[in-house]
C-alpha cells in the first residue's frame, strides 16, 4: 500500500503538542495592526486549541492515526 501524505496546508497551520492537543494560531493578527488595540493584539497572540469536531479530520491530515 502507498503511504499517506501529510496535508501541506494543514502542517503549516496546525501543530500537535506533547500532550496530544491540536493547536492553531488565531486570525486577525497579520496586518492592519495599528487600528487594533494592544489589548486585542495581545489576546490574539495566544494559540488556541482546535475544536473537538475538527480533531479527527485534522489528525488524519497531519498523518496521525
Amino acid at each position: 500500500m502507498p503511504k499517506m501524505k501529510t496535508h501541506s496546508g494543514a502542517k503549516k497551520r496546525f501543530r500537535l503538542t506533547g500532550k496530544g492537543r491540536l493547536m492553531h494560531e488565531q486570525a486577525n493578527k497579520r496586518h492592519l495592526l495599528e487600528g487594533k488595540s494592544s489589548r486585542r493584539t495581545r489576546r490574539l497572540s495566544d494559540d488556541e486549541q482546535v475544536a473537538p469536531s475538527d480533531r479527527k479530520r485534522l489528525l488524519r491530515m497531519l498523518g496521525q492515526r
